[in-house]
């Protein structure tokens, strides 16, 4: 089978070269590569044309088209694309020799899939990112194939499901590829779960950095009307709760607050232990005095973040997402019902 590997890149000249090193040494290799660069201006495009020079054995294409976002982007490529398989990555991850080889099994089954979900994990250099991944990143036995949306850090789909599906919605920035995935399921795709297609990829180094990350994630829940429950549940949760404790006896107090916290940062102590043995004592001891931080942060980002997105989505009005099934991107969309 014939496939291309799609991926958009902004301001990647640090990482973008070991990206292209691990596509390179891909035991299946793509039979054509497209990337789509949104405008850097850190050399990046330069970088990757250097590349694609010293590896001619690698047909290569680069578009650059400043001030793209990363929905539009992967259009672009998958558009640039003449294959009828395409397998997406992002920027900034690393992929293991035999990542896409068994990607592309899953399309050698008897009833091949139209969408073969890869995973990705977390490959910490720093305490920090150690913590972090953690706390904020499952594992594999966690998934729940059938509920699971798959990343576009590690996915493959067919041409034609992607324009069943509408491609990837170009007015929105962030969780473009939950949008992407629901419309997949509502588009009659089906899915084949490949749980050792396991990209690699740096978390956030900073705390900043992460805080701003998920900033942006619950902006485009807000926009995008994804998630009210969740978001519902965390507000009420932080909002609630100083109230409730304050009604209860002060003998309570204590023990309430340890099997709440307990309950709250079960999970990611659950991953930290599966990694003791990655660690020296010292960083394990520090990852795990970093993790109730980091949840912390995150869950206030995500609550100052939601309703910024759905301001905007009071002011825009975006199209609604569920549509029926497009046969490309950009044609008139008939309702199929508004976002849950």
């Amino acid at each position: 089978m014939v496939v291309a590997l799609v991926c958009t890149v902004l301001n990647e000249s640090g990482s973008i070269e070991r990206l292209l090193d691990s596509i390179a040494a891909q035991t299946r290799r793509p039979d054509e590569v497209v990337i789509v660069d949104g405008g850097s201006g850190d050399g990046t495009p330069e970088r990757i044309r250097a590349w694609a020079m010293r590896h001619p054995e690698l047909p290569l294409r680069l578009l650059e088209v400043p001030g793209v976002n990363i929905s539009r982007g992967r259009n672009l490529a998958i558009q640039a694309a003449r294959a009828g398989l395409l397998a997406v990555t992002d920027a900034g991850v690393r992929l293991p020799a035999d990542w896409l080889a068994r990607l592309l099994a899953a399309f050698d089954r008897a009833h091949p899939p139209d969408v073969a979900m890869g995973f990705f994990r977390a490959d910490p250099a720093t305490t920090f990112e150690l913590a972090l991944g953690a706390t904020t990143l499952p594992d594999a036995s966690e998934i729940h194939p059938e509920r699971f949306l798959p990343s576009s850090r590690s996915v493959a789909f067919t041409r034609e499901v992607w324009r069943r599906a509408g491609g990837y919605p170009e007015w929105l920035d962030y969780c473009e590829d939950l949008i992407f995935d629901l419309n997949l399921r509502a588009a009659g795709a089906r899915f084949a779960w490949v749980p050792e297609a396991v990209v690699a990829f740096r978390p956030r180094p900073t705390l900043l950095a992460f805080a701003l990350q998920y900033f942006r994630y619950a902006r485009g829940d807000g926009k995008a009307d994804l998630w009210r429950r969740r978001h519902a549940v965390r507000y009420a949760t932080y909002l609630g709760t100083p109230l409730l404790v304050t009604r209860l006896p002060r003998h309570l107090w204590l023990p309430l607050l340890l099997l709440g916290t307990a309950v709250y940062l079960r999970r990611p102590y659950q991953r930290l232990l599966a990694r003791r043995c990655q660690t020296t004592p010292l960083q394990f001891l520090q990852a795990a005095a970093l993790v109730p931080l980091l949840r912390l942060a995150g869950d206030l980002a995500k609550m100052a973040g939601y309703p910024v997105g759905l301001a905007w989505r009071l002011r825009h009005r975006p199209p609604a997402w569920r549509i029926t099934p497009l046969p490309c991107p950009g044609a008139p969309a008939r309702q199929r019902g508004a976002p849950s």
